[in-house]
């Protein structure tokens, strides 16, 4: 049947084409509107997905709380606007200096200078989230509003479970294994928004990027929330690391440095959770330990390397000693509490590519050195 349907449709071309094309160049016209046919209907299938996936999320958040709604209509402007003017003051950081200019309290609020998830909320500004009415835009004109809604339903969430903690608010959340797809839809949504944000990051990095992380962070972190979440969504986390590890290694603009920077701080924060330490750090030592042999390779025989990727090794590396360091402050031992395949491999000969590299290569090699301090502590102690 498929073989007769595609001579049919092949004799119907033949005869219906328009005098001076061939047979060839009507069929890629053809296909032409047809492919811009399937565009758009794509387009709506997102559209009425994300429209599915709102009414979802405010039958989740009325269930745990009657009096909350969602707004289809509700514009998203005001708010990213005001993050836009909050954000005005990093506009010296525009500059094309090619160096890390990154102002570190842009980053405050994610817990690179406290731990923001062990802080307790104020009550009133606890009760005012639950009031507002959060915005949802599916028009996805900016990244910013493609965050939007996955954003503010997970932090309503949250703030939904910290009141109910505290006693205010009767919410029963003993039923969320059969509620965790739409969580979990969410926090891919948020992930796969910020993948796009930091493959083409635009300074200075607003306000409510900057909270998108924070509500990914705190997510993972809830210990009521956090299994339903890891549990479904390990996988997407998963790649989540992977793909930032990767935008690491593969930036090559002059004024990158920023963008390594928020990248990295999310690597820090994502390398807090118990469940993904692990496969993150196997990660990084992966990477770190490829680019040494290749260094090592290229280096023996006297040909190029790379040297943006060389420049961008080091935040890998400065990822995993935070990562093994904190681990080690945390246990108060010796040992990082790390055991894995990808240790093995990363310890492996690498007394030899210290030696052969710390001539012409000292910075890289002491980090190799401080990082395998790290990993052999519990041996030398």
């Amino acid at each position: 049947y498929l073989k007769i349907s595609k001579l049919a449709l092949a004799f119907a071309i033949i005869h219906s084409k328009p005098p001076g094309k061939s047979s060839r160049e009507y069929t890629e016209h053809l296909a032409k509107i047809v492919s811009g046919q399937d565009f758009g209907w794509k387009w709506k299938v997102e559209v009425l997905e994300a429209e599915v996936l709102r009414l979802r999320q405010e039958l989740l958040l009325n269930k745990f709380c009657p009096r909350f709604c969602l707004e289809k209509n509700a514009s998203a402007e005001t708010l990213l606007d005001q993050e836009s003017v909050n954000s005005t003051s990093y506009s010296s950081q525009l500059e094309d200096s090619g160096c890390d200019v990154s102002n570190d309290t842009a980053f405050d609020s994610l817990g690179i200078t406290s731990d923001f998830h062990q802080s307790e909320h104020n009550v009133n500004i606890s009760k005012r989230w639950l009031e507002r009415v959060p915005p949802l835009n599916l028009c996805r004109t900016s990244k910013e509003q493609f965050l939007t809604a996955p954003v503010q339903f997970l932090q309503h969430l949250l703030e939904i479970r910290k009141l109910s903690e505290g006693g205010i608010l009767q919410a029963d959340f003993s039923e969320l294994e059969n509620d965790s797809f739409t969580i979990c839809s969410s926090v891919s949504q948020l992930v796969d928004g910020l993948i796009v944000f930091y493959n083409s990051p635009k300074f200075p990095t607003s306000d409510f990027l900057t909270e998108a992380v924070c509500v990914l962070i705190n997510l993972i972190t809830d210990t009521k929330l956090s299994n339903h979440v890891l549990k479904k969504c390990f996988k997407k986390l998963e790649e989540f690391k992977k793909n930032l590890i990767q935008i690491i290694l593969r930036k090559s603009s002059v004024n990158r440095f920023q963008a390594l920077h928020s990248v990295s701080q999310t690597l820090v924060l994502l390398g807090r959770n118990n469940i993904l330490r692990n496969s993150l750090i196997s990660l990084l030592l992966s990477e770190v330990r490829q680019f040494a042999e290749q260094l090592l390779q290229a280096h023996q025989v006297q040909s190029v390397y790379d040297i943006t990727q060389y420049e961008n090794i080091f935040p890998l590396c400065m990822i995993l000693e935070q990562l093994l360091q904190n681990e080690t402050e945390k246990s108060n031992v010796s040992s990082s509490g790390y055991e894995g395949e990808e240790k093995v491999k990363f310890l492996k000969n690498l007394d030899q590519i210290i030696l052969h590299l710390s001539d012409e290569f000292p910075l890289f090699s002491l980090y190799l050195w401080r990082v395998s301090v790290l990993l052999n502590s519990a041996q030398m102690q």
